[in-house]
């Protein structure tokens, strides 16, 4: 419980920090949308730190906070070490391409945060294999699968750039961090090396390739097993070999 609490009180600061700025910009009849991205302008270049605080209205900002919450805590949750990391870039990355790439246009939110957590947390837990994560792909994909349409330019007024970039720089970190934070476990018996030629022991080769004298070419008909047991160094793990040796024929009883 304290570890859940603990992840939702990262996402729960941030969104509390927009609806401050959102209600401080009613109050004062501000006009913060200036402070957004405009691409390929100097002035905009401000919009890289400051837009994902800015919203153009209560709709906006109510349709960004559930997403915040829901998919913050997920990360903070899964990926505590590597959380904050994927926030700073993802805010930052998605930021810079959106000024290069964009259209000649305020643009402002934080969706593309929110695009850029679900892209990481469905793309991490695919690509790392653990069961629970790609559970949590699964359920990310299931709630917010729908998302994929806000990339594509369909609504005038809504910064498919800031969607598509958020989600581009998801799946790039995923990669980047998919030997980081929490990985699949791997078992003993998938750990185990094949037995082939390294057991080979050339002083002690294994009795059917070792000269015999004549009349003794063939193993005989009762032939005794003994079994060996070895403690493997450092795995803690037992091996139990059986070596076959052959009995005595009955011409030489």
């Amino acid at each position: 419980m304290t570890r859940f609490v603990s992840a939702f009180l990262y996402p729960a600061l941030f969104v509390a920090i927009l609806w401050l700025v959102k209600i401080a910009e009613n109050i004062w009849n501000l006009e913060l949308h200036t402070f957004g991205v405009f691409p390929l302008t100097f002035s905009g270049l401000q919009g890289i730190i400051f837009s994902p605080v800015i919203h153009s209205g209560f709709d906006h900002l109510i349709s960004n906070t559930f997403p915040l919450l829901i998919l913050g805590t997920t990360l903070f949750y899964f990926y505590r070490d590597l959380a904050v990391r994927i926030t700073i870039l993802s805010w930052i990355f998605s930021g810079i391409w959106v000024w290069v790439f964009a259209r000649p246009s305020y643009h402002i939110g934080a969706s593309g945060i929110i695009y850029a957590w679900a892209a990481f947390l469905f793309v991490s837990g695919v690509i790392r294999g653990h069961p629970r994560l790609m559970a949590l792909s699964l359920l990310v994909a299931f709630l917010y699968g729908s998302m994929v349409w806000g990339i594509f330019p369909l609504r005038e007024r809504v910064s498919w750039e800031g969607h598509l970039m958020g989600m581009v720089a998801g799946i790039i970190l995923a990669l980047f961090f998919k030997d980081t934070g929490p990985q699949r476990r791997f078992y003993s018996w998938e750990l185990e090396p094949e037995e082939d030629e390294e057991d080979y022991d050339p002083d002690n080769p294994p009795y059917w390739m070792r000269p015999t004298a004549s009349g003794q070419d063939k193993p005989t008909e009762k032939q005794s097993k003994t079994r060996k047991v070895e403690q493997r160094k450092g795995a803690g793990q037992l091996r139990v070999r059986y070596h076959i040796t052959p009995g005595k024929s009955k011409e030489n009883r």
